[in-house]
């Protein structure tokens, strides 16, 4: 995985592998695209991270959906703690890839075993992926990454 070595920060940025678990534990994103009169446009999603992608299962009839069609640029934001001593997050941005049919119906696709595995476990506790025929799969491989933890600041 190649992080984005950031000019400010440096001191609260996650290690690959604080980043890695951070990712892996975490099970809530929100993503930003750009609607196509140029608003920006904030939802919602669980994603699941396999070391390199994150993969997001979305509504295929959404604005996000709709507005990642036209314009596959996507920011990504993922972060926790209720206190400024323990705020932690990561940014990750590029382009989305979709991938499998649209929408998702369960055809054997060998790219999609891992990510529906990890989501299945991560977010419903299951060993297979439901598809309800309403959601498909999208990929961001981040062309940027961006992390802060601030429980760094007191181990100075």
């Amino acid at each position: 995985m190649t992080v984005t070595q950031q000019r400010r920060g440096r001191k609260i940025m996650m290690t690959p592998g604080e980043l890695d678990d951070f990712l892996t534990t975490q099970r809530t994103c929100r993503v930003a695209t750009v609607s196509a009169d140029g608003a920006p446009h904030v939802s919602t999603l669980w994603f699941a991270w396999d070391g390199t992608s994150m993969w997001l299962y979305s509504v295929v009839r959404s604005k996000r959906w709709t507005d990642l069609r036209r314009d596959p640029r996507v920011a990504i934001v993922v972060d926790t703690g209720e206190e400024y001593d323990e705020l932690r997050g990561v940014e990750l941005s590029g382009t989305v890839e979709f991938v499998g049919e649209i929408p998702r119906t369960g055809e054997l696709r060998a790219e999609l075993d891992v990510p529906e595995t990890l989501f299945a476990r991560k977010n419903f506790g299951l060993e297979e992926m439901p598809h309800d025929g309403r959601h498909a799969w999208m990929r961001l491989t981040p062309q940027k990454i961006v992390s802060w933890d601030f429980r760094k600041l007191g181990a100075r």
